[in-house]
């Protein structure tokens, strides 16, 4: 079975990849990744906070929060509770490029065009073989237009891509008000993939301590509705290539990704869960998958099933909604 693929530019074994996690952090687990079938190496991200506190020794986020209430600023990690430094950063990515054979990714996380974006160029020069951007920022300035939040990531996409000559792929979220208008932008100006959809992680409320409280609650198989959703209308609507993450635990939901149109799908939350040798289970299941449906390649797959090429393709919009609730029985 031809499991081959290209994302980014990038000749890849297989449609499959971890994602962003901490498995990348230390070389034996990296190793263990590639034995497993991974496609590529993603690394956790660098964040413009750690940036910045080293090239101004300060957080100017925390500067920004600093105006509403002091307390505020104890809610940012401490540089030690990172994995890397920006410094760190680079040499891990130089010694993951040393002991595999499989392109490696690296990923910023920011929200604003500043001169952080500049560490895209040593990302690049350390030889990552593409860069993922994750735009994480939860707009509450009830002054702020949905607009101006576009105009913002469009202008970080941007920046990048004019600094760099390595692929630039960029993470959104779904909350934005016309999720296809804005992939269409990106796509024309030039971003080579959109990694759908980055998932917020909500704080919660202590009772007890009446504090709020960071957690990290890992993915379920119905996560994956959301971006098999949009990955489908999206489909044929732009160029650059469409990576599916969350919610993919099993060969078969990689299957449901690249029916509606996915290019690569990433896995975490399972192998946090079950460990990194559940990936060459997820590629078994896979290959089982298409041996019974009688397909010789994953081109014969992509996007069979998206809504430009959906025999009802009104079952991904309103459509659905309504049929759903109505033949719900209790």
């Amino acid at each position: 079975m031809d499991l081959s693929t290209t994302y980014l530019g990038l000749r890849l074994p297989n449609p499959l990849m971890p994602g962003a996690s901490p498995m990348a952090d230390h070389l034996d687990g990296v190793k263990r990744l590639e034995d497993a079938g991974a496609a590529a190496i993603v690394l956790r991200s660098l964040f413009e906070e750690q940036i910045t506190l080293e090239q101004q020794g300060m957080i100017h986020q925390m500067e920004i929060h600093e105006e509403g209430f002091a307390e505020a600023i104890s809610y940012f990690p401490k540089p030690d509770d990172f994995a890397f430094g920006p410094a760190n950063y680079l040499e891990q990515i130089r010694k993951i490029k040393a002991a595999v054979h499989v392109p490696v990714i690296a990923s910023l996380n920011g929200t604003s065009a500043e001169g952080w974006l500049d560490y895209s160029k040593q990302i690049q020069q350390a030889g990552a073989d593409a860069l993922e951007l994750n735009i994480y920022f939860v707009p509450t300035d009830p002054k702020e237009a949905g607009e101006a939040i576009e105009r913002r990531v469009l202008e970080i996409a941007r920046v990048v891509k004019r600094a760099v000559t390595i692929p630039v792929a960029v993470k959104l979220s779904p909350f934005f008000s016309s999720v296809a208008h804005l992939a269409v932008q990106l796509d024309a100006i030039g971003v080579d993939g959109l990694v759908l959809f980055n998932r917020f992680y909500q704080p919660d409320i202590d009772t007890d301590r009446l504090e709020v409280t960071p957690n990290v609650l890992l993915s379920t198989p119905q996560d994956l509705r959301l971006p098999l959703r949009w990955i489908a209308i999206l489909r044929g609507q732009v160029q650059a290539d469409l990576a599916a993450t969350s919610g993919i635990h099993t060969g078969t939901d990689v299957a449901k990704m690249l029916l509606a149109g996915a290019t690569v799908t990433m896995v975490c939350s399972a192998l946090l869960q079950r460990g990194i040798g559940h990936l060459k289970t997820v590629l078994d299941e896979l290959n089982v998958w298409l041996e019974a449906k009688q397909y010789a390649s994953l081109e014969q797959v992509r996007g069979s099933v998206s809504q430009a090429r959906c025999a009802n393709p009104t079952a991904f919009e309103r459509a659905n909604y309504m049929k759903a609730l109505s033949t719900f029985k209790a």
